[in-house]
């Protein structure tokens, strides 16, 4: 038997990069696992998914209709959900002083509020889990570090932390355990979105591995989170960084 065998949860803006690993290996791991994403299938260029992932399309700042697909989904799991990570993510580059209005509230809806709101939607279903429900959040380096030109995606990535350590402490009674992993830098369209050349040569050089990390090892880290051997962990925020946090001088 896999380790997540009968266990079913959600993934959010997987159709590619970070939220894809994680969704596939937590397939392979035996979980029926349901992606909610803007586009409701894989990109162009990335392989077809595992046959235990489900495309749904969805926006997940449509609250409203976020409830509808959270409830039927867990009506075809008895009534309950086991995980949900929070991976969908916005973010735009641009100097703080000449910051557009409209980009700072579309992060923080996307980057915060949809965390905060599909986790309290997902609550009753993970409450009922019989395995312990799970909730992971995507936070960043940017929630600890900061980063010229993207300011107001830290300041998202920062208040992620804070919720997860506030829900872990609140749920910790509702049969709930809440976690975050604070990725490096992975090859994904987001970081293609704000990188150059210099800013590349900047970021390896902030690492002691000086290399871009391999999305699979977080696929890894989110089926330990969620599978039996993390139960006694909530509250959390996992870097994988290369150890970018760690370098000194």
């Amino acid at each position: 038997m896999k380790e997540l065998e009968n266990r079913a949860g959600i993934v959010t803006g997987a159709s590619s990069g970070i939220g894809y690993a994680i969704a596939n290996t937590l397939a392979d791991a035996g979980a029926t696992v349901y992606v909610i994403s803007r586009t409701g299938k894989v990109k162009e260029d990335v392989e077809p998914s595992h046959a235990g992932v489900i495309h749904i399309k969805g926006d997940v700042t449509d609250y409203d209709a976020m409830k509808l697909v959270f409830s039927e989904l867990a009506e075809k799991h008895q009534g309950h959900l086991d995980f949900l990570v929070n991976n969908a993510g916005a973010t735009a580059k641009c100097r703080a002083e000449d910051f557009n209005d409209d980009d700072f509230d579309r992060i923080l809806e996307v980057n915060v509020k949809s965390v905060f709101k599909l986790s309290c939607i997902a609550y009753p279903y993970l409450k009922r889990s019989p395995y312990k429900g799970r909730i992971i959040n995507i936070s960043s380096m940017s929630a600890h570090l900061g980063f010229t030109q993207v300011v107001p995606y830290c300041t998202s990535k920062a208040a992620v932390c804070g919720m997860t350590r506030g829900l872990a402490v609140e749920w910790a009674e509702d049969n709930i355990c809440v976690n975050s992993i604070a990725p490096g830098w992975f090859a994904s369209k987001m970081l293609a979105d704000v990188m150059d050349p210099d800013r590349k040569a900047r970021i390896l050089g902030r690492m002691p591995v000086h290399d871009f990390g391999d999305t699979k090892d977080l696929g890894a880290l989110a089926l330990f989170l969620i599978g039996e051997h993390a139960t006694y962990i909530t509250g959390q925020d996992y870097a994988m960084d290369g150890g970018a946090l760690a370098y000194g001088y």
